[in-house]
């Protein structure tokens, strides 16, 4: 009878949210603290790895679902829009197929709180599940795709979005079209709950982000949100901050040796030693007006770089020692982007505007006159050369969307390489020839002829010679991200840009 009576007095408890969480606090990785939610049997943890930038996370609980919740939870408070990213994978065969790991979006931590959660079970199952009121019944909208090793969840206008993916393939994503009944003072975070109380599951996460995207009354080109430089694993696709600004930084290709990184910053170009992490100003001379479109020799030795000394500000190309020096004009007039020397460094190939038309020219680089290599209407931009010079690779609209192009050096047999729905900018040629990475737009965000900042984009990559590409970054970034050549020299690591408002002292900050 004593034991009815306690079950009863429990019961009661959970349905009133009394039962929340056993709080840990102190920092872990990107996150505030983490709890147990509920009345979870085993204690869970989470741990940070700093050096892979990575999670691992154990615990148990009965289930996420119903009028309440038991589970394991690492998380932070945020107000307003934000986006959250991770992949994500169990360890082991686990005991119940519906384990469930996921990013959660919570008003409290009280068992009975409403929450919003994307979830995949250890079934397979993926999903979006919500409890639109504290202590009612949990609702679910279920995705076809199942397995999923990516995913996404974003807060827009107090509405959400799920998005998710196999590791290498585009998102699918699924919308809640209801007011934000969390409130705009949420907790966000991962989550992990094995589904039996008597079990302890375990899940690594990477690739975590939480991203604040830029406000709506931004402007573009005048005001900039933070940016951090990232390096990616080609081996196993796992990205590493290793620099962060609260404004912006663009562009980095890395130097031959592989030690240094350059970029721009307002105007100037910076060597990023990655040893020591920290980037000294490169001395430019006259061109001190640099954009994101700079390119270094394949001897290492020089830089091509762009910078607004032209009639009214418009870009102009000049050369100058990668160490710094004084800088040699090569265009005439502008606007002109450099993109590419030849492998002999005899020649630049950059995008020129002339009479109203954006088209690839090529140039020598110790200047001269200007060879026009294409000639279709619409923008034709970004070129580069083969390691081999036999080709020049580039981004052409005149298709519909922007697409990735291949011509002979000489300009001769233009081949279109890709061909989907998407818009495709900036290919760049690993350094042994094999394999082009570019930056992907979603055509519902921009249309074809621009590459903004602060938008969702893919890095993909696809064989040198064409054929199916698969994403390898999954990113809110665009402009900046890599206008330029940013495989390292083992052609195994891609150095990119991604932007936040966010910065985390997990993570190196400049200023």
């Amino acid at each position: 009878m004593k034991n009815k009576i306690r079950l009863v007095a429990i019961s009661a408890l959970l349905c009133a949210g009394i039962f929340g969480a056993h709080a840990q606090t102190g920092q872990v990785g990107i996150f505030d603290g983490q709890s147990d939610v509920g009345l979870v049997k085993h204690k869970g943890s989470a741990n940070y790895d700093s050096n892979m930038q990575q999670y691992q996370m154990e615990g148990s609980g009965t289930n996420v679902w119903a009028t309440h919740d038991e589970f394991h939870y690492l998380w932070k408070k945020m107000k307003g829009d934000f986006i959250l990213r991770t992949n994500i994978s169990f360890i082991g065969k686990g005991v119940e197929e519906h384990r469930k790991i996921g990013w959660m979006v919570r008003s409290s931590l009280d068992t009975n709180s409403k929450h919003l959660s994307a979830v995949v079970h250890g079934s397979g199952l993926t999903s979006l599940q919500y409890r639109p009121a504290t202590g009612g019944a949990t609702e679910e909208k279920k995705f076809e795709l199942t397995g999923a090793d990516i995913i996404q969840l974003e807060r827009k206008d107090g509405k959400y979005t799920m998005s998710v993916a196999h590791k290498g393939e585009t998102f699918v994503s699924v919308k809640l079209d209801t007011t934000d009944f969390l409130g705009d003072d949420v907790y966000v975070g991962l989550f992990i709950c094995s589904h039996n109380p008597n079990v302890v599951e375990k899940a690594t996460f990477n690739n975590v982000r939480i991203v604040v995207p830029a406000p709506k009354d931004l402007v573009p080109y005048r005001n900039y949100i933070g940016s951090s430089i990232e390096i990616l694993d080609l081996a196993d696709e796992n990205a590493k901050v290793i620099y962060q600004i609260p404004n912006s930084l663009q562009a980095p290709n890395w130097t031959q040796d592989g030690k240094s990184l350059i970029y721009n910053r307002d105007g100037i170009l910076y060597n990023f030693d990655l040893a020591t992490r920290t980037p000294k100003a490169i001395n430019t001379g006259v061109a001190n007006h640099n954009n994101n479109d700079h390119v270094i020799s394949f001897d290492g030795k020089m830089l091509a770089v762009s910078s607004g000394n032209g009639e009214k500000g418009a870009s102009v190309g000049f050369t100058v020692p990668i160490g710094g020096g004084e800088a040699k004009q090569i265009t005439p007039t502008g606007p002109s982007y450099m993109h590419g020397w030849s492998p002999d460094g005899k020649y630049i190939v950059f995008c020129g505007d002339r009479n109203g038309e954006y088209d690839v020219y090529r140039i020598p680089s110790g200047g001269g006159p200007e060879v026009r290599l294409t000639d279709a209407k619409g923008l034709d931009d970004g070129p580069e050369y083969s390691p081999d010079g036999k080709y020049i690779y580039f981004n052409s609209v005149r298709s519909g969307l922007m697409q990735v192009w291949r011509m002979k050096a000489d300009g001769s047999e233009q081949t279109q390489l890709t061909n989907d729905d998407f818009n495709n900018w900036f290919p760049h040629i690993s350094p042994d020839g094999k394999w082009i990475v570019y930056i992907t737009f979603l055509k519902n965000e921009v249309s074809p002829g621009d590459h903004p900042f602060y938008k969702h984009v893919y890095l993909r990559v696809m064989p040198a010679s064409g054929g199916p590409s698969k994403v390898v970054a999954y990113l809110y970034g665009g402009q900046g991200t890599i206008n330029t050549p940013s495989w390292a020299p083992d052609s195994k690591h891609l150095a990119f840009v991604s932007n936040s408002s966010l910065l985390f002292p997990a993570f190196p900050i400049g200023q």
